[in-house]
């Protein structure tokens, strides 16, 4: 199973980034796909979840501006992020939803990607 995240880049507040989690090994009609993100010096916080039967989940922070879907004949995860801020600044990882901790938790997640850099600028 691996998982590669992509899409990162730099953009100024208000502006808008979609990133894709290209998924090879497994079913996207089996497996539910997260993402999260660390800020420098910050633990990896929880961002969203989305599966075939699941449906999507997401944080507090970012609802209402952040959209995750699936396109499961290419499978991949996407993660449209609009209304960007600089505390949106972090590397955004995918990973697969493995074990039963909790969606938000970490522990719950395996698979992870190589993590995608987003900067938000003010």
């Amino acid at each position: 199973v691996q998982l590669q995240a992509s899409g990162g880049g730099s953009v100024q507040a208000g502006g808008s980034l979609r990133l894709a989690c290209a998924t090879s090994g497994l079913t996207l009609y089996n497996y539910a796909i997260g993402w999260f993100r660390q800020r420098l010096g910050g633990q990896r916080e929880f961002v969203a979840r989305i599966g075939y039967s699941s449906g999507t989940y997401y944080a507090d922070s970012v609802k209402g501006r952040f959209a995750i879907s699936t396109d499961i004949g290419k499978n991949t995860v996407f993660l449209q992020m609009e209304g960007l801020q600089p505390e949106d600044t972090a590397v955004y990882y995918c990973a697969r939803y493995a074990y039963n901790y909790g969606v938000e938790d970490t522990r719950s997640y395996d698979s992870w990607g190589q993590g995608t850099l987003v900067t938000v600028s003010s």
